[in-house]
């Protein structure tokens, strides 16, 4: 076992969505509730030479208005080092989806020192671009996001959708 999550723990908790590597070894994942405001995380997992691996909360969904709630999906790496991922709730709040809010794409950056910044690349909601993403997006070699959501469209029924950089 590499890192045992803890109900209301500060590093999150239920990781629905699988991990992916970078290229030095260490994992990238997303607690579906839990951190800081109790709306998801994002995680790293690093080894250590003992076979030890050690779990850093990287960021915690709900820190700002609009921002996206609930990650369930998979993260992907484009080649600059950035993470994208998708989150169910959160982003726009409009009478589709209520108080939660119908989602988001995200990016999270590198920056220095071990910091990472988070955008919204996208908020679902406006219009029929569906919502509530659970699973996250893919990455074609031009930096264009695609991916689907399991409700809205034209008829109610999801979207594939695509998002251009």
């Amino acid at each position: 076992m590499l890192h045992s999550f803890e109900y209301n723990s500060s590093d999150g908790f239920y990781p629905y969505g699988g991990l992916v590597f970078d290229a030095t070894g260490n994992l990238y994942g997303t607690g579906f509730d839990g951190g800081t405001y109790g709306y998801g995380v994002i995680f790293e997992m690093t080894p250590a030479k003992n076979g030890q691996w050690t779990e850093k909360l990287l960021y915690s969904f709900g820190s700002r208005r609009n921002d996206g709630w609930l990650p369930m999906g998979n993260l992907i790496f484009d080649p600059s080092g950035n993470l994208y991922g998708s989150t169910i709730a959160g982003g726009i709040q409009s009478s589709i989806c209520d108080s939660y809010g119908c989602g988001t794409v995200f990016e999270l950056s590198p920056g220095g020192n071990g910091t990472w910044t988070e955008k919204t690349v996208h908020r679902f909601g406006e219009g029929k671009d569906g919502y509530n993403p659970q699973v996250g997006p893919i990455l074609d070699s031009t930096g264009t996001l695609y991916g689907t959501t399991p409700l809205g469209g034209a008829y109610g029924y999801g979207t594939a959708f695509k998002i251009t950089p």
